[in-house]
């Protein structure tokens, strides 16, 4: 029998997500940086590039249920690799856009592109990992997106001031091939697949997952049992709550923060990567949360806590925000808001995989789906609330009223019950 390896080889699994994870979200603010010398070369005012920003979101939603449901059928191997090669193509074609509806057109398909990834790597956890693990696990992988939201800011405030916006897309796009190379040679499905795991550590995984056995799945998914599904409807509700905030940290923040403050465009950079740290503890701590209140036998309030603690923090930083006279003060406040709508997401996700086992991918797709519409919304309706009333006060009273919503939905989702029994 092989000896227990020092390192486990689930864990390196983790190290190849929280890199996709990291240039996911690398790939995906470089446009809200970029927004002045992309608008001054296409010639776009807010309005149209809120439209840009909103189509990336679209296509995301679009997509989310099937490309979770590739996943389930032909595996987060084949899946994954096959749609990073997709969105970093559209990636580098974003750079050869040359007006406002090839924009439009190159956002949404690389949106389509992305929408696979979380639920890919959402079947993966379920496939990889014992249930004990999966809360700290998933916040891993999440932190991993605002990490690079945040390294991206300021990287890619320098690469566009000296190389320009056409070639940072070419470069981020040729990065993204790499990882999908190396993951389609060097992951597998299933544990049992790998040739470099241990005896130990498969025997391991395999008594401590959710289910003792797993496979990929040709079973379609009953979907009139899924639009019945209480669970499926209310973790769609609160993950629309969770992307109405943080998809402002995405898209308008780096903006605003310039332009209210009169920031130079590296230092507004710096600025606004704080809050996306701060999202970035919001996921340890929340997966730590998951895991340790699940090692005391409370499955259903290792869910439901770090969920509702999250949006109460991300409701009182959105209204706070509101009465910040400072660039200082305003980052402080919204660092909250995002801490706290980043601890949402490891019990969203890990709630999905308990309610979907075999259909993982699908349910988390379709709750994504969901939360990418709250982001469609944010991203328009960040501009034309501040072209409407002249401030950005309704916009955050509004974000912190879906929060508050969200805590009371939590309250009614049932983890321990399968989407076709709840």
């Amino acid at each position: 029998m092989n000896k227990k390896p020092f390192f486990p080889r689930r864990y390196l699994m983790v190290v190849g997500t929280f890199l996709l994870a990291l240039l996911l979200y690398i790939d995906r603010i470089c446009i809200s940086v970029a927004k002045d010398p992309i608008s001054s070369s296409l010639d776009l005012n807010d309005k149209q590039m809120g439209w840009v920003l909103a189509a990336f979101s679209l296509g995301y939603a679009f997509f989310q249920t099937p490309s979770g449901l590739m996943a389930d059928r032909y595996g987060p191997r084949k899946t994954l690799a096959a749609i990073v090669t997709i969105w970093s193509a559209f990636t580098a074609l974003t750079g050869a856009a040359w007006n406002f509806i090839s924009l439009l057109v190159m956002r949404f398909l690389f949106g389509a592109g992305e929408a696979g990834a979380f639920p890919g790597m959402s079947r993966a956890i379920y496939n990889w990992f014992p249930l004990k693990e999966r809360g700290l696990v998933t916040g891993i992988n999440f932190s991993g997106s605002r990490l690079g939201a945040a390294f991206a800011l300021p990287l890619v405030a320098w690469m566009v001031n000296d190389f320009g916006w056409r070639a940072t897309f070419f470069v981020l796009g040729g990065i993204g091939v790499v990882w999908a190379l190396a993951w389609y040679f060097m992951f597998t499905d299933n544990p049992e697949e790998h040739k470099g795991i241990s005896d130990a550590e498969k025997e391991y995984i395999l008594a401590t997952r959710q289910d003792k056995k797993v496979e990929l799945t040709k079973e379609k998914v009953d979907f009139g049992k899924l639009l019945g599904s209480k669970n499926m409807w209310l973790a769609m509700g609160q993950y629309f709550c969770s992307n109405f905030t943080f998809f402002f940290a995405l898209t308008w923040l780096f903006p605003h923060i310039k332009e209210e403050y009169a920031l130079e465009t590296v230092e507004a950079g710096i600025y606004t990567a704080i809050p996306l740290v701060f999202g970035a503890f919001g996921n340890w701590f929340a997966g730590w949360l998951i895991d340790r209140i699940f090692s005391k036998g409370n499955w259903d309030g290792s869910r439901l806590w770090p969920a509702a603690i999250g949006f109460a923090l991300a409701a009182l930083g959105l209204v706070g925000s509101i009465y910040m006279d400072s660039a200082v003060g305003a980052i402080l406040m919204l660092s909250i808001a995002i801490f706290g709508a980043d601890m949402t997401l490891p019990p969203s996700w890990a709630f999905c995989v308990d309610i979907g086992k075999k259909n993982t991918g699908a349910i988390s797709g379709t709750m994504n789906m969901a939360g990418n519409i709250g982001a469609f919304i944010t991203a328009l309706m960040f501009p034309y609330l501040l072209a409407w009333t002249g401030t950005t006060t309704l916009f955050f009273i509004v974000g912190a009223v879906l929060n508050i919503l969200a805590i009371g939905l939590w309250v009614r989702m049932k983890p321990q019950l399968h989407y076709t029994q709840y």
